[in-house]
């Protein structure tokens, strides 16, 4: 198992039309808040990430959590190989739906000091 297989086709899908869309306007007025696609979390630790778009490298962009919440971006080879206990991976909360765009999360985020998703 890897990355695109915990995430699912579907996922990856949909995150890599994102960046699509959004490659030719970032940084311009047209540059789109896109709701988040999936949650994802390290089940060990409080590690959790927002993500709303991802390059075909797998560079993937959203708000992050850990320990202070903040946009970036995020590996997902290098959040892949990261193992904790038992030998746990990353896993997305596939139960998990966004139901506002990413700015929302962000400034509610930075309010709580924490994603409360």
């Amino acid at each position: 198992m890897e990355w695109k297989d915990m995430l699912g086709a579907d996922v990856v899908a949909q995150l890599e039309a994102n960046h699509r869309e959004q490659e030719p306007v970032k940084g311009t007025q047209a540059e789109r808040d896109f709701p988040p696609v999936c949650k994802i979390f390290l089940p060990w630790t409080s590690g959790t990430w927002l993500l709303t778009e991802m390059e075909p490298d797998g560079l993937a962009f959203g708000l992050a959590d850990l320990g202070y919440p903040e946009m970036g971006y995020i590996s997902m080879d290098e959040i892949w190989e990261v193992v904790g206990p038992g030998g746990l991976r990353v896993e997305r909360d596939i139960h998990w739906k966004a139901t506002k765009p990413l700015s929302q999360y962000a400034t509610e985020a930075r309010q709580a000091g924490y994603i409360r998703a």
